[in-house]
């Protein structure tokens, strides 16, 4: 009778549509593995396009094991992970996705790429401020050591502490969001 509080898990992936992406993974991967130009077909992403370089990037974050393909178990514990993980597990996730060469440090290149990457897939993410203006700021807050590269444990803290950061963070932390527009605009979904 009383009404449920809306929260930012109320985005959770709910069991239909968790059925409805393992039948398309089935049908689409036979062979139960998920490559890099299946999994942007997957999603609805032009190979080529705004958002495939995030959606590589994303591919790379869910690729636990590191052989540059996706079982379905990884699928499910990536997006189980995205839907439903608390603050810091989805700060690490989105870690992963900016630390592209996966050695345990963002540096400005990686960020700046990302962020331009966000930038270009949210044009009206409404900001005011260029790339360069972004990642200036996402090191003034993150770098506390002032080693010129932002570590796992810098990225979580600076989101945590400063909200600004935080919000900037979920232009791409939020894959939740982005993988149920896909999910929309996808006519064979």
């Amino acid at each position: 009778m009383g009404q449920t509080q809306q929260t930012e898990n109320s985005k959770e992936i709910d069991i239909r549509a968790l059925q409805d992406m393992y039948k398309k993974f089935v049908t689409e991967c036979p062979s139960g593995q998920l490559f890099l130009h299946e999994f942007k077909r997957f999603f609805g992403v032009d190979p080529t396009g705004e958002a495939a370089e995030y959606a590589e990037r994303m591919f790379r974050a869910f690729d636990k094991n590191g052989d540059n393909t996706i079982d379905f178990l990884e699928f499910v514990a990536a997006l189980n992970l995205v839907f439903r993980g608390d603050l810091v597990h989805k700060l690490r996730w989105s870690f992963k996705v900016y630390d592209r060469d996966n050695n345990g440090f963002v540096d400005r290149t990686e960020l700046r790429s990302i962020i331009d990457s966000i930038h270009r897939i949210k044009k009206d993410s409404g900001s005011q401020l260029t790339v360069d203006e972004v990642v200036d700021r996402i090191f003034q807050a993150a770098d506390s050591d002032g080693d010129g590269y932002i570590s796992a444990e810098e990225f979580i803290r600076g989101a945590q502490q400063d909200p600004w950061l935080l919000n900037i963070l979920k232009l791409d932390m939020n894959p939740a969001g982005w993988v149920m527009e896909q999910r929309r605009k996808s006519a064979h979904f």
